[in-house]
């Protein structure tokens, strides 16, 4: 019988072989989520009161309009079009926060920021 190792990232049985080895070195998942950046942001959205009622809010009159990307792409076209909206409104809260100043410290955010699925964020927003 095949040892077995579990990735503490996306929680899979692995083989406790090469194969899981590179699974583990690779994975970026975390708690469900396509990466650590985007559970994150989802996290920080549904526990800040304010934050939440406010995206909810964004992504129900989204769901409610007829436009040409809604009747054109259904809820994938809703979902994208919120997903922008998520990032533009983040990136754009990043660098009033942070001014436009080169360092290391507004480079990495903006890495971050770079990293996070926003359609998965906005999904998650519309799934509620």
């Amino acid at each position: 019988m095949t040892k077995r190792i579990q990735c503490n990232r996306c929680a899979r049985d692995l083989p406790d072989e090469l194969d899981g080895a590179i699974h583990i070195a690779a994975c970026r998942s975390h708690n469900g989520w396509t990466n650590y950046e985007t559970w994150l942001v989802s996290l920080w959205i549904d526990n800040d009161r304010g934050s939440y009622e406010r995206w909810r809010e964004v992504a129900l009159e989204s769901l409610s309009d007829n436009d040409e990307v809604t009747r054109a792409n259904g809820n994938r076209g809703v979902a994208l079009r919120l997903a922008d909206q998520l990032k533009e409104e983040h990136e754009e809260a990043a660098s009033v926060r942070f001014g436009s100043s080169a360092d290391v410290f507004t480079d990495l955010l903006s890495a971050s920021l770079s990293e996070v699925a926003w359609l998965e964020v906005a999904e998650h927003l519309l799934a509620e």
